[in-house]
């Protein structure tokens, strides 16, 4: 079970980061009926082993990052639960703690940020956190506290975000950082400007993050950019953008994103002050984007 878990999970992440969470859920039905492990009971598990249990955690936690993407939230809160008991049975605490700041993501983008809070907080130990998974609980926490309508707060957790960030990576760094990187960092900046409205400061930031190459789930910038350009009142900028994004649209792999995207789209062919032709091209990005944004499923194939 071990190589078909690693290969699943390699399967999974390649197909992730060149095309979007719709485009591995094939993959993760074919997981789900392939290992029947990834429907038991973790408690009925205790005798696998501890290898066998590390690699069925981390498997989960890869399926539960695809079912958030995808836009499947209480599938991806069950697939994290799952992995986090997989996790703690056979005493993989990083596996642990990267599911602990999925699911504090996950509760934030789904309106609960005192949870994500409490989530965010469990990730800490008795020993300080290598400065890259510190740098990511830091950003989990200014994302909640803005949310939660603090001010200054977010902005000093997130500059200490940056100032661990550039103590670089180190041996007591877990696998799974690899990704947190200069690119990821300025774009949740950004964000957190934007959930501040301090515009000025998080369009640079945004626009820089979703300009660089990256993996496609990081089109996400593209629309907390595009966000940001609507409510800033920045008309210009924000045809410019859906020039450039909706002949591609129909392409991006991620229903967070797709959903930001059409809600924004929405408001700006809706407002009464935006020029016309940006009301025209925010009809014609609502056109562009994927019809189905929800991933269809079945309770068999995908649900933990």
């Amino acid at each position: 079970m071990i190589p078909l878990a690693v290969h699943t999970i390699e399967r999974l992440v390649a197909l992730d980061a060149a095309s979007g969470a719709t485009s591995a859920m094939p993959a993760v039905r074919e997981a789900m009926r392939s290992i029947p492990e990834l429907s038991a009971d973790p408690g009925t598990l205790g005798a696998q082993g501890s290898d066998r249990l590390a690699a069925l955690a981390e498997l989960c936690e890869v399926i539960g990052w695809i079912l958030f993407d995808a836009g499947l939230y209480c599938e991806a809160h069950r697939m994290n639960a799952r992995a986090l008991a997989l996790a703690e049975l056979c005493g993989d605490r990083w596996t642990a703690r990267f599911v602990l700041l999925n699911d504090s993501m996950l509760k934030a983008h789904t309106g609960a940020p005192r949870a994500a809070l409490e989530t965010a907080a469990r990730v800490s130990g008795t020993r300080a956190l290598p400065a890259r998974v510190s740098s990511l609980v830091l950003i989990r926490r200014a994302h909640a506290i803005a949310m939660l309508g603090g001010d200054r707060e977010p902005k000093d957790l997130m500059a200490c975000a940056q100032s661990r960030f550039l103590d670089g990576i180190s041996r007591h760094d877990p696998p799974w950082a690899w990704w947190i990187d200069r690119t990821e960092l300025l774009g949740h900046q950004g964000w957190v400007l934007a959930r501040l409205r301090q515009w000025d400061q998080a369009i640079p930031l945004l626009h820089e993050a979703a300009t660089a190459p990256g993996p496609s789930y990081r089109n996400l910038f593209t629309a907390q950019l595009l966000s940001a350009l609507a409510r800033a009142g920045a008309w210009t900028e924000a045809e410019d953008l859906i020039a450039e994004l909706a002949p591609r649209a129909a392409r991006i792999g991620s229903v967070r994103t797709t959903r930001t995207l059409r809600r924004t789209a929405a408001v700006l062919r809706a407002r009464p002050g935006a020029p016309a032709p940006l009301r025209e091209a925010a009809a014609f990005l609502l056109e562009s984007l994927p019809v189905a944004e929800a991933v269809s499923s079945s309770p068999r194939s995908v649900t933990p």
